[in-house]
């Protein structure tokens, strides 16, 4: 999420198969993810026990709308290119706006870095509100604008059992934002999000959401680390000069 991103700028049961997908490049349209059911509202609103039609959506290279810790997001695979354009154009951002990778586990996001390791100093502060800037590894897959020219990302783990859920659905990692257009202010519920969005996407109902407070932004792509932005986790707990 820009809420929780880098770039100093929010978090089934079934079985899948082995993560990370291969990078995808279709020119498939992708906007209406999920058809409303037979009877169901038009703004298609989709309950938690239904978290699996989300999970499909996105895995599908679809675009869905999700609940994170402090607002609601919209969510694309972070290796998919089609996907994460489209979720880009919904948002009416810049191309060149870095989007935040949420992760599940450290286990997870792991793979796709440079060097995991420096991940230590700061991993006692997740799930929260924290945003590490990271430097992804060569040839990990992640498209622009997720990673940028550098080869950095922003990464954090929410704090919210459902946000988890989906990014564990979705083999542990994706590309999130927050769920508004560009300029607007990002939703609290589901409800903003389909007010928004209309049926150009489904989303996730996780209930209300409180905003919360801006998570802190730390660099640790560069010694010593430095904080870009500051929040609610201090230079003193980072272990860092104030």
């Amino acid at each position: 999420l820009f809420h929780h991103g880098h770039c100093v700028p929010g978090e089934g049961s079934a079985k899948y198969e082995a993560y990370p997908p291969p990078i995808v490049r279709s020119t498939r349209p992708i906007w209406r993810v999920i058809t409303p059911q037979r009877g169901s509202p038009h703004l298609p609103i989709v309950p938690p026990e239904r978290l699996d039609e989300i999970v499909a959506a996105i895995r599908s290279g679809g675009v869905a709308g999700m609940p994170t810790d402090t607002v609601y997001g919209l969510a694309a695979l972070a290796t998919n290119d089609v996907a994460v354009s489209a979720l880009v154009e919904l948002k009416g951002r810049d191309s060149d706006q870095p989007i935040a990778v949420l992760f599940d586990r450290i286990e997870d996001i792991a793979p796709y870095l440079d060097d995991a390791t420096v991940l230590d100093r700061v991993a006692r502060h997740w799930p929260g509100a924290l945003t590490a800037v990271v430097r992804a590894r060569a040839g990990a897959g992640f498209v622009a604008p997720v990673v940028t020219e550098a080869r950095t990302i922003g990464i954090r783990q929410p704090d919210d059992e459902l946000a988890r859920a989906v990014l564990r659905g979705c083999g542990g990692v994706l590309a999130v934002s927050s769920a508004n257009r560009h300029g607007g202010t990002p939703a609290l519920d589901a409800a903003e999000v389909a007010s928004v969005f209309g049926e150009a996407l489904a989303v996730l109902d996780g209930g209300a959401r409180d905003g919360g407070v801006a998570s802190t932004v730390v660099d640790l792509t560069v010694q010593p680390p430095r904080i870009l932005r500051a929040g609610p986790i201090d230079a003193g707990e980072l272990g860092l000069e104030e």
